[in-house]
């Protein structure tokens, strides 16, 4: 278990870095600054009772959710102001406008994908998270850190609190049960 100044240093030391990847992912400083209190917050309300060994993994993963939260927010507000900014008809008349009847997905998007063709994303990528589940932990917290929340080999290291040479291990060997288990199961890579 983690004490309160095992806590605080821990965040006093991520801080700085935090705040860093960050501003690299939202390119704003405000905003950065936001996500990386909450996700201090978070870790310290829901993990803080963690040892302190378990501490960087657990808060890397709740900034990168974090940053993601944020990435979901900002795309929701932006479809919504540009679907209703200056709603008129394409041929200047003056009648009431339908958008939905105006409004076709663009191609290569969620939007115009078929149902089908969601669905068995979505069943493929359930099948992914199980056979990423089944990983031993060290080859899935390597593998969830460098390839999911795109950290770099010294990062990741750091997070584990293991040499360079074991995160590219962990990796290597993570890939490949995983393309033995996905091709096992039917899915191309």
């Amino acid at each position: 278990m983690a004490t309160d100044k095992e806590l605080n240093d821990f965040l006093e030391n991520v801080e700085r870095r935090a705040f860093k990847q960050a501003v690299y992912a939202v390119r704003k400083d405000e905003s950065a600054l936001d996500i990386v209190q909450d996700a201090m917050i978070k870790l310290a309300e829901k993990y803080g009772d963690k040892p302190a060994a378990e501490l960087p993994m657990l808060f890397q993963r709740i900034l990168q959710t974090t940053i993601l939260d944020y990435f979901r927010r900002e795309k929701v507000r932006n479809t919504w102001i540009s679907l209703f900014g200056g709603f008129s008809r394409p041929d200047g008349e003056d009648e009431e406008f339908d958008i939905l009847s105006s409004y076709e997905a663009e191609a290569g998007t969620a939007a115009a994908e078929s149902s089908a063709d969601q669905y068995e994303r979505a069943q493929t990528l359930r099948i992914i998270e199980q056979e990423v589940e089944k990983l031993p932990t060290r080859q899935r917290e390597a593998f969830l850190m460098r390839y999911w929340q795109d950290m770099d080999v010294a990062e990741t290291a750091e997070a584990m609190g293991c040499s360079e040479g074991s995160v590219k291990t962990h990796c290597s060997r993570a890939t490949h049960a995983l393309a033995a288990a996905l091709k096992a199961k039917g899915i191309k890579l």
